[in-house]
């Protein structure tokens, strides 16, 4: 017996739509990338503040200078590590820190550019503010220096360096450079410059880590701008000091 077959018209069929493949998550990781900036910022704040002690021995006198600075160089962890390795070491790791240090910043911040897309951040005002807005800029600034200052004081290049330099007297390549007030004047302004990178950068560090709490937080900024102070302080009253004749 036939089976009777329905008189409804067939329904038109909707072709389907392929769905667009989502996009790969970015590699790496934005969070990785934020613990690779705290982690090499936190190496390059306690280079800063290690280095500032050093050179304020330049208020000793110049054997203590010098003395202290060939001990880095030569003696430092020796002989644990082969005389001269120390010096090498700590160079490499400060470059490795650098460039990741540098790398991390601009891939961060091209993404969060392309995630606000043409609209202006709101919220940040005042200081903070700035310093945010400023940080691939301070941080440029920041690298020019560092380039400038090993030129000047460690490789003895010129014309970064003056004539006078003499590898191993720290401290107539220290009073040498900054008698030449246009020197002077850029290590004010870099200082001044790694005290807004540096203040912000470690209230940063303190978010990036996964602090929440209002006491730690707060804990944090006054330890930033403490560290920032310091070292301000502790590097603008070098240059004074040889500019004024006080160290000569």
């Amino acid at each position: 017996m036939a089976v009777p077959t329905s008189t409804r018209p067939e329904p038109d069929r909707v072709p389907a739509v392929a769905r667009p493949a989502p996009n790969p998550p970015a590699r790496p990781a934005t969070w990785v990338l934020k613990a690779v900036m705290a982690v090499t910022g936190l190496v390059l704040v306690v280079f800063a503040v290690v280095h500032l002690v050093g050179n304020l021995k330049i208020f000793l006198g110049p054997e203590q200078l010098d003395g202290y600075a060939h001990w880095l160089h030569e003696d430092l962890l020796a002989p644990l590590v082969p005389h001269g390795w120390f010096i090498w070491i700590f160079r490499a790791v400060m470059v490795t820190s650098l460039l990741a240090h540098v790398a991390a910043g601009v891939v961060l911040r091209r993404r969060a550019r392309t995630a606000r897309g043409p609209h202006r951040r709101q919220g940040l005002r005042g200081l903070r503010g700035f310093q945010a807005r400023s940080m691939l800029v301070t941080g440029a600034v920041l690298l020019f220096f560092i380039v400038f200052h090993v030129l000047d004081i460690t490789t003895g290049t010129r014309p970064a360096a003056t004539d006078e330099f003499v590898a191993g007297q720290a401290y107539a390549n220290i009073v040498a450079s900054f008698q030449r007030p246009a020197v002077a004047a850029f290590y004010v302004l870099a200082i001044g410059t790694l005290t807004l990178h540096l203040a912000h950068g470690l209230w940063s560090v303190v978010n990036d880590l996964g602090a929440t709490g209002r006491r730690l937080r707060a804990t944090g900024a006054a330890l930033a701008g403490g560290v920032g102070l310091l070292i301000l302080v502790g590097n603008l009253i070098i240059p004074v000091a040889v500019l004024t004749g006080l160290v000569a």
